[in-house]
């Protein structure tokens, strides 16, 4: 007979696979693929050529740290591209003005996207998917309302600064680009903000209930990635000298998820990888370089992303 008074030890938990994505395979990647550019592409190691492949990946990767956020939040924002061509349209109206006017009126309008899409998720409860599909659309259709369908273009050498002028001999979307990266990567590490992001993500219910004012964080999500959003907006409409309702952050929001996906942070939520997510947006931007330098179609970029992307996610599941 068994001894009742024996101690019944519980069943140890099997130890999962805890693959370091953005530690180790990522950067793999990014070294391999660049020492193959070194070896085939030509002029691939230029100083130039580094300059515009940080440059092309510079707005892809704003507006991919806004996004990390949101995911990290268990959320989706698919009104950022939207949110960029509203940017370009409405700085447009303020070139007459002052370049700090013309960025502060921008992003301000810009921030009230974020706001109309965080209230209605965290206030009214409706999904995030479908609030800001209906801004991406409807926020694309304002965009051309307000250009009535024509390209704008200009000629303002303050504004044309932001995206094509340097510092230091470096780019100063590059610079941006780092400058956020940082300031949003002591925001998350350091600030209870970020570890209350990284706590609604995990598990939104159990944060409430300890006390997180959930709904002001998801806010000020979302209001932060439409402000990262519009930063992009006006990199990129500086860069053309034009705003293009149509074309200005066209689908970016898809390229924003993937490098947020490469970059280690779950679609589930939790914690957010702000430098994987600009690895991420680096590794996508490389593979656009590689096939475009050597002459090879675009759309087998495309592919390749894919079975990155759905590789990333199958490491996720493992982990």
């Amino acid at each position: 007979m068994a001894n009742p008074n024996a101690v019944v030890s519980e069943p140890k938990a099997k130890k999962s696979i805890n693959f370091p994505l953005t530690q180790v395979l990522l950067p793999s990647v990014i070294g391999l693929l660049a020492l193959f550019n070194i070896i085939v592409t030509e002029n691939f190691f230029e100083l130039q050529s580094l300059w515009n492949l940080l440059i092309l990946i510079s707005t892809t990767a704003l507006v991919a740290i806004g996004m990390t956020l949101v995911i990290a939040t268990g959320g989706i924002d698919l009104s950022v591209g939207a949110v960029m061509a509203v940017a370009a349209v409405t700085s447009t109206f303020f070139l007459g003005s002052n370049i700090f006017v013309l960025i502060v009126g921008t992003l301000l309008v810009c921030l009230l996207f974020g706001l109309f899409n965080g209230a209605v998720i965290s206030y009214i409860g409706v999904q995030p998917i479908i609030i800001t599909l209906a801004m991406m659309i409807a926020g694309r259709g304002i965009a051309q309302v307000m250009t009535d369908g024509y390209l704008i273009s200009f000629s303002n050498p303050s504004y044309e600064f932001i995206g094509k002028g340097t510092m230091a001999g470096i780019p100063l979307p590059v610079i941006i680009l780092i400058a956020a990266a940082v300031v949003i990567y002591l925001l998350v590490k350091y600030s209870t903000f970020g570890r209350y992001v990284e706590a609604i993500g995990d598990n939104e219910e159990a944060a409430n209930l300890s006390g997180i004012h959930v709904k002001r964080i998801k806010l000020m999500v979302y209001c932060l990635a439409a402000v990262l959003a519009g930063v992009a907006g006006l990199i990129e409409t500086s860069r053309l000298a034009a705003a293009d309702a149509t074309r200005i952050g066209e689908l970016i929001e898809l390229d924003a998820i993937a490098a947020v996906v490469v970059g280690g942070t779950l679609m589930t939520g939790g914690k957010p990888y702000i430098w994987g997510t600009v690895m991420g947006a680096l590794l996508m931007g490389l593979i656009t370089i590689t096939f475009v330098m050597n002459n090879i179609p675009h759309a087998y970029s495309l592919v390749i992303k894919a079975f990155i992307i759905i590789g990333a996610i199958l490491i996720q599941r493992k982990k």
